[in-house]
């Protein structure tokens, strides 16, 4: 069965920091492009950074401007978005994503709630 299975949200005051974490199972991770989308209440899902799965170059969305780090660590199955000087702008629910470029295989995970307070 595979799995994504998001953790580290939570409240946190502006200008503070989270690290949310993704587990992967089920299907051979190191093959996948990951990377981390938010959705706000009444906004579009957006993507906030993705990571290849070779070339370990990170994107990032305009409005990370710096603030946030991806990484991956392929011997646990985990991905990570570090996430420092947060806004309340930033409060959404955050799912990690893979997908396996050859042929667009997706998967999401259930989504972790990030808030900050001003």
């Amino acid at each position: 069965e595979v799995q994504l299975v998001e953790s580290g949200g939570g409240l946190v005051q502006a200008g503070g920091s989270l690290k949310l974490s993704c587990i992967a199972s089920g299907f051979t991770f190191d093959d996948y492009a990951i990377g981390w989308f938010r959705q706000a209440p009444g906004k579009e899902r957006e993507g906030v950074s993705c990571i290849e799965s070779s070339a370990y170059i990170p994107y990032y969305g305009d409005f990370v401007q710096d603030r946030f780090t991806i990484s991956r660590d392929n011997a646990k199955n985990t991905m990570y978005l570090q996430m420092n000087s947060l806004k309340p702008e930033d409060t959404a629910v955050y799912y990690c994503h893979a997908r396996l470029m050859s042929n667009s295989t997706q998967y999401w995970g259930q989504g972790t709630q990030v808030t900050v307070s001003s």
